[in-house]
C-alpha cells in the first residue's frame, strides 16, 4: 500500500515538474539571450521550486547540516553524489556557486541552456590535460569574482553503500586554486534513488564536513578528501536506517 502511494506520489511529481519547468523555460527562453543573469535567477527559481514540490507532493525534505558555517570567502566543495537531489539542493541554496560538470549536460536541449546560464563550467571529459587547464582557469577566474565551487570529484551518481573512482580534477583544483575544500555527505540516495522513477518521503540530509586545509600533497589529499566523504556518508546511510 506505501509502496503504491510512494508510486502515486512520485508520479505526480513528475507531471508536474516537467509541466511547470517546460512552462517557465519556455517563457524564459528570450532572457538567455538578453538578460543572461535573469535566466540564471529563474534556474535557480526552479531548482528552489522542485524542493518545495518534493516537500509537499511526495513528503520528502531535505535537511542542510553545517551550511551556516560556510565561510563568505570561496571554498571548494566536494560532494557525494546520488541523486538529483543535491543537485536542486545546491543550485537553490547556494545562489553564487559555480558548478564543474561535464560539458554534455549544457548541451542538453532547453535545459542545458539554463544550466549554461549559471556560468558554469563544462568539462570535455575527452579533452585530457587541455581539458583539465582549461576547467583550472576558469575555476580560477569564478574564484577571483568571489564564488565558490561546487564538483561531483566522482563524476557520476552513485548508490548507497557504493563509491567510484574519485577523478583527478578535484585534485588538479586543489591544487591550483590554494583555498579550503569542504567535503559534503549525503545519504539523499535512499530517498530518491538512482535511475528510479519512484521517492519515498522522509527527510534527506546533506552534511557539510570538516574542510580539508590547503597545501596538502595530492596522494595524501585524495586520500582524506575520499575518507570524509564516504565516512560521512556511511554515517549519515546509518542514522536513517536506524531510525526506520
Amino acid at each position: 500500500m506505501a509502496a503504491g502511494m510512494n508510486t502515486a506520489r512520485s508520479l505526480a511529481f513528475l507531471l508536474i515538474s516537467v509541466l511547470v519547468m517546460l512552462v517557465v523555460a519556455v517563457l524564459s527562453l528570450p532572457l538567455l539571450v538578453l538578460a543572461p543573469a535573469v535566466a540564471a535567477r529563474v534556474t535557480r527559481w526552479i531548482a528552489g521550486f522542485q524542493l518545495t514540490l518534493l516537500r509537499h507532493v511526495v513528503g520528502l525534505d531535505v535537511e542542510m547540516r553545517g551550511l551556516e558555517s560556510l565561510p563568505d570567502t570561496p571554498v571548494l566543495i566536494a560532494a557525494k553524489h546520488q541523486s538529483a537531489l543535491e543537485t536542486y539542493a545546491l543550485t537553490a541554496l547556494l545562489p553564487t556557486a559555480c558548478f564543474v560538470l561535464k560539458r554534455e549536460i549544457v548541451k542538453v536541449p532547453l535545459a542545458g541552456w539554463y544550466v549554461r546560464s549559471l556560468d558554469v563550467v563544462a568539462v570535455d571529459r575527452s579533452g585530457g590535460s587541455t581539458a583539465l587547464k582549461d576547467m583550472v582557469r576558469k575555476a580560477k577566474e569564478a574564484v577571483g569574482a568571489g564564488r565558490h565551487i561546487v564538483i561531483f570529484p566522482e563524476g557520476t551518481r552513485t548508490r548507497p553503500g557504493e563509491s567510484a573512482r574519485y577523478h583527478p580534477g578535484v585534485a588538479a583544483l586543489y591544487g591550483a586554486l590554494d583555498i579550503p575544500v569542504v567535503p559534503v555527505a549525503v545519504n539523499t540516495g535512499l530517498f530518491w534513488p538512482r535511475k528510479s522513477l519512484t521517492k519515498s518521503p522522509g527527510t534527506a540530509v546533506i552534511a557539510f564536513l570538516e574542510p580539508i586545509a590547503p597545501g596538502m600533497a595530492r596522494k595524501e589529499f585524495m586520500v582524506a578528501l575520499s575518507d570524509r566523504i564516504e565516512s560521512g556518508t556511511n554515517r549519515l546511510i546509518g542514522e536513517t536506517n536506524s531510525v526506520e
